[in-house]
């Protein structure tokens, strides 16, 4: 037992915390953001569609925070680029040492030349295929990257509205510390997801289309072959497409995975509940350490996802659901991963200090070191001397 509590950072607190606290005040919040009042929720998913890895659901308090309303978009993305000159992970070259550790062991480097910069891109099978191959449907593909998320030739013009692609976790903490803000945790983007919706199976309710209207951009048909396109997109849609849940919060459901700050565990809930005991309150938590991903078993590192994608369908992933978890490597990157960025008062404040430092180094008049004087002749004195004439 002390081993388990030692192991896990989060505070366990004992006893029935159901009881709703009286409402905070939300701070005055940030541009583009949402304030996620502090609380306890229930986490996880205990239901007939729920994975291994969602169960079993268990109660959870986390602080007060302020959530991006939407997904970082490429806009957004741009003038982050364009003020730090920064390169994303898929626009630079792999080095066979960071892939190699992630391969199993002996792996033979491939030839010279072979490694380049790119990202994978999903690209419909010609018919039924085994659905836990998933490399049939993807394609690595050189030249693709956040300016370009179809691969060479293709631009985000016109998309300035669109979820940013194509980008690491690694990318996405570059983003969000110069931004000020940072990657939400696990337990903060589905307390942010539920809002409204406690208990649901959906972050709107029990019902995937209520009423025939689709509330998500994910796929129908059959997949990965017949997309029917009934929601209007066959891949990613402009950010806030369908209507928000309710705090107001974009497309937590569907459109792109949203990365969090949290590593991957397949039993980390089960270790959790076993480690705080019947009717523990688990208090801001976080991930493991070191990642035990199944799915990338020689990586190190494998950071949690969120929410799922255009292309979650019933008979694949069902990840439009607030509990579904996915995870990869950092450095991944494919054309249905984004993420957005949370904040918190202390973030916030900061933020606002380093604004009126900067405001007030630019405002303060320049003092440009002025030139010597130029040293003047000395006068020569009059003559009394008349002259001639």
């Amino acid at each position: 037992m002390f081993l388990a509590l030692a192991l896990f950072a989060p505070a366990l607190i004992q006893g029935d915390a159901s009881a709703p606290a009286a409402p905070m005040p939300a701070p005055k919040a940030p541009s583009g953001m949402v304030w996620v009042e502090p609380g306890v929720f229930t986490m996880g998913w205990d239901g007939e569609d729920g994975r291994p890895d969602e169960r079993p659901a268990h109660r959870v308090r986390v602080d007060g925070f302020w959530m991006d309303l939407t997904e970082v978009t490429n806009a957004q993305f741009a003038r982050f680029v364009e003020a730090t000159g920064y390169k994303t992970t898929a626009e630079i070259v792999p080095s066979w040492e960071e892939l190699a550790a992630q391969l199993p062991p002996g792996t033979p480097e491939p030839p010279p030349g072979t490694l380049v910069a790119g990202s994978l891109i999903f690209a419909k099978t010609p018919g039924r295929v085994d659905l836990r191959d998933y490399s049939q449907w993807w394609a690595w593909t050189p030249g693709a990257d956040w300016r370009h998320p179809k691969g060479p030739g293709s631009s985000i013009e016109g998309m300035e509205s669109y979820p940013v692609v194509h980008v690491s976790w690694f990318d996405a903490t570059a983003y969000a510390a110069w931004a000020g803000k940072r990657l939400p945790t696990e337990a903060e983007w589905e307390r942010a997801a539920r809002a409204g919706a406690e208990g649901a199976r959906y972050i709107w309710g029990a019902e995937l289309v209520p009423d025939g209207v689709h509330r998500a951009n994910i796929w129908q048909g059959q997949f990965p072959f017949e997309n029917e396109l009934a929601d209007g997109f066959e891949v990613a849609a402009p950010v806030g497409s369908y209507a928000p849940n309710a705090l107001g919060l974009f497309d937590l459901s569907g459109n792109v995975w949203e990365w969090t700050s949290d590593q991957f565990q397949p039993d980390l809930y089960e270790q959790r509940v076993r480690a705080g005991g019947p009717g523990a309150v688990i208090e801001n938590p976080t991930g493991p350490l070191r990642a035990a991903d199944p799915r990338n078993p020689y990586s190190r590192d494998s950071y949690v996802q969120k929410g799922g994608s255009f292309l979650c369908h019933a008979d694949y992933c069902s990840s439009y659901r607030p509990s579904a978890r996915m995870a990869t490597p950092p450095d991944s990157g494919m054309n249905h991963l984004g993420f957005r960025c949370v904040s918190t008062p202390a973030l916030w404040e900061a933020q606002l200090e380093r604004t009126r430092v900067e405001r007030s180094a630019s405002a303060e008049p320049s003092k440009k070191p002025q030139p010597p004087k130029k040293p003047q002749s000395p006068k020569k004195p009059q003559s009394s001397k008349k002259s001639d004439g």
